[in-house]
């Protein structure tokens, strides 16, 4: 057995794609659009994952965005994606520089949690051993669900 890729649908492309590629960092590895079906997948790789995300076709994040509106909720059962981040603080400040909110703040400088615009939870783990604590985040408190 091999995992090969989660799928999150998302409702809008343009910001998920904001989210996860230019704030979180994960590249686009390969796009199918599909007229019959009414929609796009668009599969995407941790920088460390691309060579196997391309070579193997695996450990990807599949964004499914149906032409169709249709409204999505449920993500809390979902559980979450996870990403081990080089320095979960200066991911965490440009994420909320850019309007994400930090909703379980890297208080212990090993992990945090946010959420995409859909509202999927994302963990981020620090590589390695947890930085020290720093503000403003030791001092953070929890914003909402994770």
């Amino acid at each position: 057995m091999q995992y090969l890729h989660t799928m999150v649908r998302v409702s809008d492309l343009d910001a998920s794609l904001h989210f996860y590629c230019e704030l979180l960092g994960l590249e686009e590895i390969s796009r199918q659009e599909s007229e019959k079906g009414r929609f796009t997948l668009i599969f995407l790789a941790a920088p460390e994952d691309r060579q196997r995300a391309r070579e193997e076709r695996t450990a990807m994040l599949e964004l499914t965005c149906n032409w169709d509106p249709e409204e999505y909720s449920g993500g809390r059962n979902f559980g979450h994606l996870a990403y081990r981040v080089e320095d979960i603080y200066a991911l965490c400040e440009r994420l909320e520089a850019n309007g994400v909110t930090i909703n379980r703040p890297p208080r212990d400088g090993h992990m945090a949690f946010v959420r995409s615009p859909d509202g999927i939870s994302i963990e981020l783990l620090q590589q390695g051993d947890a930085l020290p604590p720093q503000e403003p985040w030791a001092s953070m408190e929890n914003t909402g669900s994770w």
